[in-house]
């Protein structure tokens, strides 16, 4: 095991107890819809959107209608729009990887693969494709067991989406012991509690990730651009 993967796995192990808890709870879903285990396995192959995939499961039940699917999908993953930008710069120059790397940004893997600071003996461009190749494969998995599983478990889980929120707050935690980014934490979590309280739950999200784009954007443009010879 090279040295690149072998830190993406210590990295991502968090990740995995969740993926893999919720993408059982996913199979069991979608089982208990009538789907046999091949459908949550390929959809979580192909579409790797978290939340959306329970949206679309739903969906499969329904009459034919692509155009609510697509609205559904960008609202629920605008967050990503942002993300990307975010990643701009860390994933130039990847060759064809970035496809993948593009494809496989999801909320954990946009959360490591910004904040972690590599040791200098690690590429990090090969480090970025192993926490995305990971984390990808336990969702996968996860769906995967699930859908088999529910051929022999029939009663239904809830409360399980808790799960992701309990990730994400270890995730912050995470980050907000770093020194150097406990300003950019408390700002997020500033400017996301205020545009919950004025835009309610359905929209605060992509106007809180474009509310920090913008003052990310003013204070770098203040600062100036960080010349410490890195790629």
């Amino acid at each position: 095991m090279n040295k690149e993967l072998r830190f993406a796995l210590i990295k991502t192990l968090p990740i995995m107890t969740g993926f893999v808890f919720l993408g059982i709870t996913y199979g069991l879903y979608m089982h208990q819809l009538g789907f046999n285990f091949w459908y949550p396995t390929l959809m979580a192959l192909t579409i790797f959107g978290g939340s959306i995939e329970f949206v679309i499961a739903n969906a499969l039940l329904k009459a034919f209608n692509p155009w609510l699917t697509l609205t559904l999908t960008l609202i629920i993953n605008s967050r990503h729009f942002f993300y990307g930008l975010s990643m701009l710069e860390k994933y130039k120059n990847t060759g064809l990887k970035k496809l993948y790397l593009i494809f496989g940004l999801c909320d954990e893997t946009f959360s490591i693969n910004f904040a972690t600071v590599l040791p200098d003996d690690l590429k990090e461009k090969k480090y970025y494709f192993y926490v995305t190749l990971l984390n990808h494969f336990y969702w996968v998995f996860g769906a995967f067991v699930g859908g088999i599983a529910g051929s022999f478990i029939s009663f239904q889980i809830k409360g399980i989406d808790f799960v992701l929120v309990a990730l994400f707050i270890v995730l912050f935690m995470s980050q907000f012991m770093v020194k150097a980014q406990r300003s950019s934490s408390l700002m997020g979590l500033f400017v996301g509690l205020v545009s919950l309280l004025i835009f309610g739950s359905q929209f605060f999200l992509p106007i809180a990730m474009l509310l920090m784009v913008l003052l990310f954007w003013f204070e770098y443009k203040k600062e100036g651009p960080a010349h410490d010879g890195t790629e």
